[in-house]
């Protein structure tokens, strides 16, 4: 069986008995104890976690995964901040997001993007937190006025992880197998290479929620980003990692950002310390492809900029219609710096358009 942590509810916020490296039992007693303070602007729902008054104020998503990544990002503060060690000098603040509260549908099917990002952004933009925390690969090409993101932590792993309680590898089920995933980019690898398997697209809910649908049998395999597992310390779920060859990662998968008001001088200070500038221009070449190809909510797009032992930057791309019957790749080298990475994305996005021809991308 795969191993599930136990749940406990707080308000309208679920919290999630779980350990992790960085994010000790010392992270959770004002979440898990306290009663949530409820303070709404316009869309914005928010859930405090600590009435005194704090030094900065980090928002984020409420799964497991996306508090990790704010718990990751508070103790990083901290480090190089050591004034904000005081008890009380960070809050966490949960904010539930469109993408969050919808999970009855694809999100192909409720709009795509900036699903769990709006709320946030408005949050940060009306002054209810100073910084927001978010996946990289949930962020869309634009940003709101107002905001900047300058700040992505090192990268994790961004390979993808093969879940089973029966096969070792995808190559191992027999034809008719369901896999669940609520990614096109994956569903389309998929079966471009395993044109036998059926993919179950509405396979939504956090980390949790998809294995608890594994151990039921609603699907017979899933795939997860490896990265998520890792911050979890859910990697013994894991049957085997799918190479890069065989599974594309979404784009800027595996990074973290950190967004701040373009006016507040005082927070982009403070995150400035935390930014990791390879992961930051990886993440830039990556999304100046996905900006390129201004891919819809229905197309299925993935991007991979790396460093090689050389110092110079790789870059993979792909486009795929959501059937996998057509799958187009490139790639690129050149130098690791910002305006070279910079144009290799535009470059490669601006080469899949063309062979893609009219009609490819839209939804």
């Amino acid at each position: 069986m795969v191993a599930l942590p136990s749940f406990a509810r707080v308000g309208s916020v679920s919290v999630v008995d779980f350990s992790l490296p960085s994010l000790k039992t010392r992270a959770f007693p004002n979440c898990i104890r306290k009663q949530s303070l409820g303070i709404t602007r316009a869309s914005v729902a928010v859930e405090t976690q600590n009435p005194k008054l704090a030094l900065i104020k980090i928002g984020t998503r409420g799964s497991p995964l996306a508090l990790a990544q704010a718990y990751q990002t508070k103790d990083k503060l901290i480090a190089s901040h050591p004034q904000l060690a005081e008890e009380g000098a960070i809050e966490i603040v949960i904010i539930k997001t469109t993408g969050d509260k919808i999970l009855s549908q694809p999100l192909a099917d409720i709009g795509g993007k900036g699903l769990f990002t709006k709320e946030i952004d408005e949050a940060l933009i009306n002054g209810d937190i100073d910084i927001a925390v978010h996946s990289m690969k949930d962020v869309p090409t634009y940003l709101p006025d107002k905001t900047i993101l300058p700040c992505n932590l090192p990268r994790e792993d961004v390979r993808d992880a093969f879940i089973c309680l029966t096969a070792s590898s995808l190559a191992e089920l027999p034809a008719g197998s369901v896999i669940g995933t609520a990614s096109l980019r994956r569903k389309s690898q998929i079966l471009h290479r395993f044109p036998s398997l059926k993919v179950e697209e509405n396979f939504r809910g956090n980390v949790q929620t998809r294995l608890k649908k594994l151990n039921e049998k609603v699907v017979q395999a899933t795939l997860l980003a490896l990265a998520g597992l890792k911050r979890l310390n859910m990697t013994e779920n894991v049957t085997s990692i799918l190479s890069l060859d065989e599974m594309l990662p979404a784009v800027a998968q595996g990074a973290i950002g950190i967004a701040c008001r373009s006016n507040d001088d005082k927070m982009a200070e403070y995150i400035d310390k935390l930014n990791h500038e390879e992961t930051r221009l990886a993440v830039a070449c990556e999304r100046a492809f996905l900006l390129t190809l201004d891919g819809s909510c229905r197309t299925p797009i993935a991007g991979y900029a790396s460093k090689d032992a050389d110092g110079n930057c790789i870059f993979k791309g792909l486009v795929a219609s959501p059937d996998g019957t057509r799958v187009l790749e490139t790639s690129r080298k050149g130098p690791y710096a910002y305006e070279e990475m910079m144009e290799m994305g535009e470059d490669a996005g601006q080469e899949l358009l063309k062979l893609a021809g009219p009609g490819f991308f839209g939804c």
